[in-house]
């Protein structure tokens, strides 16, 4: 009898690549969003909260750290359904998204009880965009993945 956890592994070297890809999708795309999509928008609705710069340190550090979290939450049990359980990139953009709309609204909504005049248009778009992006890039991270590995 075949043992069922060896289907659900995946090799520490994939989750590796999956994980440099991923950093590279989420950083690319966040900036674009951030600084040129929505910069305005983030600026007019945070005002004087909102830093001359960004803390590049602790940005980076941010972006390294969450996609952890999407490969171990998202792209890994994607990556763990190829192996005949399902459909991989669909998985990815699923819990992708999960996770990002519970991270995301866990920052925003937090902001929303403790500070004063954090903006509520802001919580709605933050949230969905991080959802949409989090979804988005668990999705890229893994296809560009298998394409990698399958070669």
């Amino acid at each position: 009898m075949t043992n069922p956890t060896s289907l659900l592994s995946v090799p520490f070297s994939t989750l590796a690549i999956c994980y440099g890809l991923t950093v590279i999708a989420f950083f690319v795309i966040d900036l674009i969003w951030l600084g040129v999509v929505a910069k305005s928008f983030y600026s007019s609705q945070l005002g004087e909260l909102m830093a001359d710069s960004p803390k590049w340190g602790v940005a980076i550090g941010f972006y390294l750290l969450y996609v952890v979290g999407i490969v171990i939450f998202a792209a890994r049990p994607a990556l763990m359904s190829d192996a005949g359980l399902g459909g991989s990139i669909l998985t990815a953009a699923i819990y992708g998204g999960l996770f990002g709309f519970f991270c995301y609204a866990t920052y925003d909504l937090t902001n929303l009880a403790t500070l004063k005049g954090w903006p509520v248009k802001m919580v709605a778009i933050d949230i969905v965009w991080g959802t949409v992006l989090t979804g988005s890039c668990a999705a890229i991270g893994v296809a560009l993945t298998q394409m990698i590995v399958a070669k």
